[in-house]
């Protein structure tokens, strides 16, 4: 997988005493990704988050996994909102908005994003299980937080339905991708930066 070809595409490491990371996104891609973290379920995510939104997606993550999976995966959603943000650049022609409800068995999650340039984020999924794997499952919430300030984007995920916790989480990825690849879509009618202040 070539992500460098891509037009609308970044690359950002990240390195800290708790982790090293490095991400590669191309936002015009075809869904294909290579990811390690260490954390099984969190790597299952990112490449259903890649499929759905057809970003081409690279991850690896060397991270203190002995002490917990929490630096991991919260450096992991900085950097992939700071790639994010970075592969927009300017946002011309973009659509802005985006929104999914996406199904997974019994849940059901809804994700709606502006990538407004101003960071906002709400999360409501209850679930019912602390973990799955070594995947806490509380971190699905840091992560998203992480990402939505980085990339400087509005982000709503709420859960209107749903009992296994695998399925909502699932859920969850998903409508987040397919919200932000209808956001980063291409509109030929947008002239410019679609608002009225002239920047996002």
């Amino acid at each position: 997988m070539d992500v460098k070809a891509q037009s609308r595409s970044a690359r950002i490491e990240r390195q800290t005493l708790e982790t090293q990371v490095r991400v590669h996104i191309a936002l015009d891609g075809r869904g294909e990704a290579r990811i390690l973290t260490g954390i099984g379920f969190f790597d299952h995510m990112l490449e259903l988050f890649a499929r759905h939104g057809l970003f081409d997606l690279e991850v690896e993550c060397r991270g203190d996994l002995q002490v917990d999976d929490h630096h991991s995966i919260e450096d992991v959603g900085i950097a992939l909102g700071q790639a994010f943000a970075q592969a927009l650049g300017e946002k011309k022609g973009i659509a802005r908005y985006g929104e999914a409800t996406v199904p997974m068995d019994e849940a059901l999650c809804r994700a709606v994003v502006d990538l407004s340039g101003r960071a906002y984020f709400v999360y409501n999924l209850p679930t019912r299980r602390q973990k799955i794997g070594n995947f806490s499952v509380e971190m699905a919430e840091h992560f998203w937080r992480s990402f939505a300030h980085e990339a400087r984007c509005n982000l709503h995920i709420d859960l209107l339905r749903g009992r296994n916790t695998h399925h909502v989480l699932e859920a969850c990825f998903k409508a987040v991708a397919r919200a932000l690849r209808r956001a980063v879509e291409l509109d030929p009618r947008v002239p410019g930066v679609p608002s009225t202040k002239g920047v996002l």
